[in-house]
């Protein structure tokens, strides 16, 4: 049950009758009514704000407004207080019956709670990480992965459904390079040929070696005398093993993919000249020329006719090119083939996660997905801002045994999967991260993990020691009486609905980190009362009241489905 979506549409209601009986005047659109969280200095538990969207179509102040509004408001279920606030808020606080009933609704079917089953549920398909199978993943990548993942999940718990793809870069000079690289390493292992150390195309890191001996186990047939005679065959080889690597990492992460597609697929299977077709027919391509890059303008670039797609006319600043003047396609044209594709699946919506270095990658894509669609918003990029890791107040750099970058495998080796996790979605995804390696062991306040780790750590002791389980059947009944200390917990907790809509529709799972930090605030401000007050504690004389018991349920409810959204566990000791 999300109370605001409730409440909004109970003060609605309420003032369409009051306009029937011709008591007051509304203006023809109630979308800016509010039912919000108010500011906790207030001690109630929701704010709105109609009586100043009224005060200018009926001519009076708000203040005025809300005072003539606040008995109706007394006379409605459960709301047992109603205090006005300059310049016309309206703060509502609901009678302890309520919270019972709201709490029993949750326990009754815990694994709902949250979930917004009043919106339309959609198809999605999420491309993520789709990083280049020419070696393991770095930390470049690990933000987007989890912020792909995460994505998923929250919009799997809100009942819709996501199918999670990696668009597998096997085509192209990248992979070239990369075959050769092989090539190299295994003609080292060998024949003891040194590896070119001073060729910049080619591929330096220490992994090429394990990938090699493992080609080399397992592929006996080959024969390493010429690199034209079995580079084909090596490449689909290469680019195998190091999606191994990959996987490998994705799964110490907790993530795995629905879909790998392959570029070279999309490539071979024509699927270029068919998305030209389509655009041709749409008479959205020309033939033209581009002005030079910036960083190209000074080095003698030779403008050329190519084949340019009117990618302006859907709001990108410059028209883009698909194919050069040597007839070959650039890689935009793959990639129009493999979104379109994409299309012609199906989904309702398409979501890209896209590394900081392709920000000016978006505008493009964008304007082909909709050109082809003939949809605005079918295609949404969520980019993936960079990560500076921290140690010792400084920027750390770990071993660069695999190559000229920091491995997932170091990071997760250094403070585990379920702190790379929570922290790499503790701020937006637009925005710098700074990855502070003492602050993610700190086993204080400021470390968000601990302390929503320990808030369900300090649940799951109670009940050991009653020797009961977490989630047991309870029997309500009329004669709860919960505190007000308890009170401002159940607030907390019936932000969750609402924490769940925003994050969804703006596709931005961050606010769950927020949400679960400030809800274990809340919970660890309890727990620390019965130090002082007996009567907050949970167990007195080894036993425990039945508010306490709901309590402890209830905040746990809550916890595990933001961790299990997170993709991160929730240890009962600690």
């Amino acid at each position: 049950m999300n109370i605001f979506n409730h409440y909004q549409d109970v003060i609605k209601k309420l003032l369409l009758d009051e306009k029937e009986k011709k008591k007051i005047f509304l203006p023809e659109n109630l979308n800016s009514i509010s039912v919000e969280t108010p500011p906790k200095k207030f001690n109630c538990d929701f704010s709105t704000n109609f009586a100043m969207i009224l005060s200018k179509v009926n001519e009076k102040s708000p203040m005025d407004i809300a005072e003539n509004f606040k008995d109706l408001l007394l006379k409605l279920n459960d709301i047992s207080e109603v205090s006005i606030v300059k310049p016309g808020f309206i703060n509502v606080k609901l009678s302890k019956n309520f919270w019972s009933n709201f709490l029993e609704k949750i326990l009754s079917n815990p694994s709902e709670y949250g979930v917004n089953n009043k919106e339309k549920k959609k198809s999605y398909l999420i491309e993520f990480v789709s990083a280049n199978p020419t070696g393991p993943l770095h930390v470049g990548h690990c933000r987007g992965a989890i912020l792909g993942d995460v994505l998923s999940n929250l919009l799997i718990f809100n009942k819709h459904k996501v199918t999670k793809e990696y668009y597998v870069n096997d085509y192209g000079n990248q992979i070239i390079f990369f075959t050769k690289s092989i090539y190299l390493r295994i003609r080292e292992i060998l024949f003891n040929e040194p590896f070119p150390t001073n060729d910049p195309d080619l591929y330096p890191g220490e992994y090429l070696i394990e990938i090699s001996n493992n080609i080399i186990k397992h592929n006996n047939n080959l024969n390493f005398d010429s690199f034209d005679k079995i580079s084909d065959e090596l490449t689909e080889i290469s680019v195998s093993e190091s999606l191994k690597l990959i996987k490998n990492n994705l799964k110490n992460l907790g993530i795995s993919h629905d879909n790998f597609i392959s570029e070279k697929s999309i490539v071979t299977k024509n699927e270029v000249s068919k998305v030209i077709s389509k655009l041709k027919d749409k008479k959205l391509l020309y033939q033209g020329v581009i002005s030079a890059p910036e960083r190209k303008q000074s080095d003698n670039y030779k403008v050329r006719e190519q084949t340019l797609f009117k990618s302006t006319v859907f709001g990108d600043d410059k028209d883009r090119a698909l194919q050069k003047s040597d007839n070959t396609w650039t890689y935009f044209a793959s990639d129009a083939a493999y979104h379109n594709n994409k299309i012609e699946r199906g989904f309702d919506k398409l979501i890209n996660i896209l590394g900081s270095d392709h920000t000016g990658y978006v505008k493009r894509i964008v304007a082909l997905v909709e050109a082809l669609s003939e949809k605005e918003e079918k295609l949404i990029c969520k980019v993936s801002q960079l990560v500076k890791l921290i140690k010792d107040g400084k920027p750390f750099k770990m071993s660069k045994r695999k190559g000229d970058y920091i491995t997932v495998e170091d990071l997760i080796d250094e403070v585990g999967k379920d702190a790379t996790r929570f922290i790499m979605l503790n701020r937006s995804s637009d925005v710098e991260l700074d990855f502070d390696f003492e602050k993610v062991k700190e086993k204080s306040k400021d470390n968000p993990i601990y302390y929503v780790q320990y808030c369900h750590a300090r649940i799951a002791s109670v009940f050991r020691k009653l020797n009961k389980s977490i989630g047991e059947n309870i029997n309500f009944n009329s004669q709860l009486n919960f505190s007000d200390d308890e009170i401002k917990v159940f607030r907390k907790i019936s932000e969750w609905p609402k924490c769940i809509e925003i994050s969804s529709k703006k596709l931005e799972p961050h606010r769950i980190t927020t949400y679960l930090y400030d809800l274990a605030s809340e919970f660890h401000f309890y727990w620390n009362l019965g130090k002082d007050d007996e009567t907050k504690r949970f167990i007195i004389k080894d036993n425990i009241s039945l508010e306490k018991l709901i309590f402890l349920n209830s905040v746990s409810v809550v916890i595990k489905s933001g961790m299990n959204i997170l993709g991160v566990n929730i240890p009962e000791k600690m």
